[in-house]
């Protein structure tokens, strides 16, 4: 495996940009969906709620489930901006564990990688 050039770390660079900008947009649409909810809650208007006990319940995993996806995209967007920090740094690409090159397929398909495959499938 060969070690990435300048056009290929531009290339991962604008990948995980193009990631992080949906990202952002959803985390954005997430956050909104709760505010909203949180807004009305505060303000006693359940207007957007049925109120049957059964749908009060729906509601509520419904709002669990959102904040639930937001912490995880969240996550996400941290594994990215690490990417990009690798990348400034000159490290993206190479194995923490073992110092190796990871494969251009395997960042093509994680670029948030910082192990080569062998290494990850030893890891348990």
């Amino acid at each position: 495996m060969t070690k990435l050039n300048k056009n290929d770390l531009e290339h991962f660079k604008s990948l995980i940009n193009e990631e992080r900008e949906k990202l952002l947009d959803k985390l954005g649409y997430l956050r909104e969906t709760a505010m909203e909810t949180t807004v009305k809650d505060a303000s006693g208007d359940h207007s957007s709620y049925s109120f049957h006990m059964a749908d009060q319940g729906t509601d509520a995993q419904e709002r669990e489930k959102a904040f639930l996806f937001a912490s995880r995209e969240m996550q996400y967007l941290e594994r990215l901006e690490l990417a990009l920090k690798r990348i400034k740094e000159g490290t993206f690409g190479i194995c923490v564990k073992c110092r190796k090159s990871i494969a251009r397929e395997r960042l093509e398909a994680v670029p948030i990688a910082t192990m080569c495959y062998t290494c990850k499938t030893k890891q348990k």
